[in-house]
């Protein structure tokens, strides 16, 4: 089997695999949009979950056939299924409108996960819905195929997507643990999936912020050992490609994923849940349930709303931006601004988002567990090899350690009183 993607080309599909690609849990996810909202501002994209799953197991595949050279062996073939499948899969839990719905999820517990993949009880995450499908849903009996192939378990396909495996043995080849490095490939700061969503966005939005050299990073992607276990590593040369990558990644969001319509009309259908919508729409604990839950499932029920906010999403309608302030300069207006409206009783939306460059990297960073490695080779001396940790050889990570915040007020300007407008004119023209 084979598909054709705009951005990949031609991606091959083995035959194992298609009984979990034609499956009704992974066809739901050609009815969830990528960017949620954004295509009210962007209208190219409405790329899905679903062929971009297929573009991060694609990468994937290219990315594990420049790592290991040799797949001769049944072991390495396994490793090889399972990363595949590992990036496949990431997704297929997202809710409607991907994150946007997450907080009408139920607990956790109310999923009934097996108890190695729960902390506590805590509100269920689109990760966890991922986990509940593919090791204890009718979605399960799909492996099938590949397990008979490749030898796959499920349950170490869901310890990917998660970053702990109770069965080492399984990603363990002539000694050595590949599970860090898999898991880096699926989660991590140079990840198959932001690979391709980057890439994939780029596209379909027609802007050029997140495009870099896939190529030259997949060429000069590592296998670094240490330990007894693989981490992901690059090569010292492509440092400057990898620092291309994390800006490519950051201009993203600053430039689309944070842009002000999709971010307040996210607020809005919060509101929404706040309000009636808590009572007009929630996510099932029920895995079989949550099949019937897309975009097009939300969009029908908010059109059928009486509730204002439900009724001004489905027309676009969001509430005039008033005040924009970047990083630290000009919070004081804001406040002041803040303030006055409170004070007059003014309803007003709030958006915060802040782009950090690394979420791995920072004072309570998952990296520190499976870190990114950076390997330096000398070319004469043959098979001396150096291996740091990557904050050791880039910058980057030190100069964008802080947050990167935007904040936007909106409301209803027009609509105001003439004299309540000159007050918030003279507040944002200080």
């Amino acid at each position: 089997m084979e598909i054709r993607d705009p951005v990949h080309g031609s991606i091959a599909i083995h035959d194992a695999e298609i009984e979990i690609l034609e499956h009704p849990f992974f066809q739901r996810l050609r009815n969830i949009k990528q960017l949620g909202f954004s295509e009210y501002v962007f209208p190219g994209a409405t790329h899905t979950r679903y062929l971009h799953s297929i573009g991060v197991m694609h990468i994937a595949t290219m990315v594990f056939n420049g790592l290991f050279k040799d797949q001769s062996s049944r072991e390495i073939q396994r490793l090889r299924e399972s990363l595949r499948l590992g990036c496949l899969l990431h997704d297929i839990g997202h809710a409607p409108l991907s994150h946007s719905t997450e907080s009408v999820m139920p607990k956790v517990s109310a999923l009934r996960l097996p108890a190695q993949f729960v902390d506590r009880d805590r509100q269920a995450t689109h990760e966890d819905y991922t986990i509940k499908s593919i090791v204890d849903s009718s979605f399960t009996a799909a492996f099938r195929g590949v397990t008979a192939e490749f030898g796959i378990d499920p349950k170490a396909i869901a310890e990917l997507v998660v970053g702990e495996s109770s069965n080492p043995a399984y990603f363990t080849v002539e000694g050595v643990n590949y599970f860090p490095l898999l898991h880096q490939l699926v989660s991590s700061e140079m990840d198959c999936d932001r690979m391709d969503y980057l890439l994939r966005d780029s596209y379909f939005c027609g802007v050029s912020y997140g495009k870099f050299d896939l190529d030259w990073i997949i060429d000069n992607l590592k296998i670094c050992v240490e330990g007894g276990e693989a981490f992901l590593g690059i090569s010292e040369r492509a440092i400057s490609t990898f620092d291309d990558f994390l800006l490519s990644r950051f201009h993203m969001f600053m430039m689309v994923y944070f842009h002000y319509r999709a971010v307040c009309l996210e607020q809005m259908l919060q509101r929404y849940f706040d309000g009636t919508g808590r009572s007009e729409y929630a996510i099932p604990a029920d895995i079989e349930a949550y099949l019937e839950h897309d975009d097009a499932y939300l969009h029908r029920v908010l059109r059928k709303s009486k509730d204002p906010w439900a009724q001004r999403i489905v027309m676009n309608n969001i509430p005039k931006k008033i005040l924009e302030t970047f990083g630290t300069v000009h919070l004081d207006q804001m406040a002041e601004l803040e303030n006055y409206l409170r004070s007059e009783t003014i309803d007003y939306i709030k958006c915060s988002s802040s782009g950090r460059l690394s979420k791995y990297y920072s004072a309570n960073s998952p990296q520190n567990i499976y870190p990114m490695k950076v390997l330096r080779e000398s070319s004469l001396a043959k098979g001396h090899r150096t291996i740091k940790n990557i904050q050791e050889a880039t910058d980057l990570f030190a100069k964008y350690s802080q947050s990167h915040a935007v904040n936007r007020i909106h409301c209803d300007f027009d609509e105001l009183p003439q004299g309540q407008q000159a007050a918030i004119l003279k507040i944002i023209q200080a």
